[in-house]
């Protein structure tokens, strides 16, 4: 099947628009049970009532893993950002708005954050046995929550659509504590500007009345568990300072 030429492109997966579908095709690296993980995790959030692209079907193209959804026509909001940058107030409060959406639901429909991050921290090699030892025992020591979490919420994965803001890209997302989730949406954004940074977590805490101090217990733990993907265009030097502050062995 010809595809023609991707309309966007990432770490993982080509993205194409087809038959008026987004047919996102994954990388030959990745294992074979990638797209159907990816998929269950977006149904779970579409059965949920968020704005979420409906999964049509998980298939094989070219002998590749792929998922075909449904197409959602707009501009991320961080495209819209970049073209107006003063307004970077504006954008990241109906993120905001947006992710505390995500945090309102409740359950245990998909993999439990703690497992992941166990996973994660146990898997990053740049780490001694002390240090994964001392992050799994601070990880153990917070109290559980069933709050879906994306994993991966920046304002490029948000569509601004005629009728609402669409999420996109699901494979992060997880069941647990929200402050977590918080942590990580402000290391990405941290990773490019502190401004927009403090920005974001400044809006958040004053929607929510949650304490940064509450985010920032997550500090170690979400920079070691970034470790472990291996983004080309993540310093690995900075995530393990982030770790050696927070952590006192």
């Amino acid at each position: 099947m010809n595809l023609g030429n991707p309309i966007a492109e990432g770490n993982t997966a080509k993205i194409f628009l087809s038959n008026n579908k987004i047919v996102k095709v994954f990388n030959d690296f990745l294992p074979e049970t990638e797209a159907l993980y990816e998929a269950e995790k977006q149904k779970y959030a579409y059965s949920c009532g968020l704005p979420v692209p409906k999964i049509h079907e998980v298939t094989k193209i070219n002998d590749k893993q792929a998922i075909v959804m449904e197409y959602v026509k707009g501009e991320t909001l961080g495209e819209l950002f970049l073209h107006n940058q003063e307004r970077a107030e504006h954008y990241l409060n109906l993120s905001v708005d947006v992710q505390m959406e995500i945090h309102d639901v409740i359950g245990d429909g998909i993999e439990p954050m703690v497992d992941k991050l166990y996973r994660q921290i146990n898997g990053v090699e740049e780490l001694s046995t002390k240090q994964k030892c001392y992050l799994l025992k601070k990880l153990d020591s917070f109290t559980n929550e069933n709050r879906l979490c994306h994993g991966d919420f920046h304002l490029f994965n948000l569509l601004k659509t005629d009728r609402h803001i669409a999420i996109i890209d699901w494979v992060d997302s997880s069941m647990g504590d929200i402050r977590a989730d918080i942590y990580r949406t402000y290391l990405l954004y941290s990773q490019f500007s502190s401004d927009l940074a403090d920005l974001y977590l400044e809006l958040y805490c004053k929607k929510s009345g949650l304490l940064k101090s509450e985010v920032f217990q997550w500090a170690p733990i979400i920079a070691a568990a970034r470790l472990s993907e291996n983004v080309s265009s993540e310093n690995s030097e900075r995530l393990m300072e982030i770790v050696n502050k927070y952590c006192s062995y």
